[in-house]
């Protein structure tokens, strides 16, 4: 079968048509930000957690790969804080803090407001609250509320913003901005 007439076959066709919407998806979806990782970059966080007094200083990747006792320290202090249950927390998610804080050039810990939440636990805050979605990312770990301890809220949520993927939302009232690894989107 030569080119031509394999355009003219049906399978040729779909192929096409499949590569014509792989090209328009990638062209509608955000561009990989300048301050992207690498596999030869040591990831490392500082936590202070401020409902439970923890703090953590954490390297999670480096010489190429994820560090899984790291994971796993992430994975504690990250937990529901009112009933010790844990989750895996989303790597992108940690990621994307590191992303965050080398953009704003921030040395400072991360506050640590909510993270992992269980159930439970955000059953409980939907019937206290209208602002708790009802299938939070929280819920799957791949949401946390921070504040950036050496930069203004509304700096952190416009840098957030500029790194594009997930959820950015400023709670200005209760002084923290959600992130997740959902859907882009933005409130507040």
């Amino acid at each position: 079968m030569n080119d031509i007439s394999a355009l003219n076959h049906p399978l040729s066709r779909r192929q096409l048509l499949l590569g014509a919407a792989g090209v328009a998806a990638a062209s509608v979806m955000p561009s990989m930000p300048a301050e992207a990782l690498s596999v030869r970059d040591v990831r490392k966080l500082r936590f202070d957690h401020t409902h439970t007094g923890e703090s953590l200083d954490l390297v999670y990747f480096a010489d190429g790969k994820y560090i899984k006792d790291g994971l796993k320290k992430a994975n504690y202090l990250l937990r529901d804080f009112r009933n010790d249950q844990q989750k895996k927390i989303d790597i992108e998610l940690l990621d994307k803090l590191v992303l965050l804080q080398r953009k704003l050039g921030s040395s400072g810990r991360f506050e640590i407001i909510s993270a992992y939440r269980s159930p439970q636990t955000n059953s409980m805050l939907r019937r206290r609250s209208s602002g708790v979605a009802k299938n939070s990312f929280h819920l799957q770990g791949k949401a946390i509320d921070i504040r950036l301890a050496d930069v203004d809220l509304y700096t952190l949520r416009s840098a957030a913003i500029e790194l594009g993927g997930g959820g950015v939302g400023i709670y200005s009232g209760a002084d923290f901005l959600h992130l997740d690894t959902g859907p882009e989107r933005s409130w507040g």
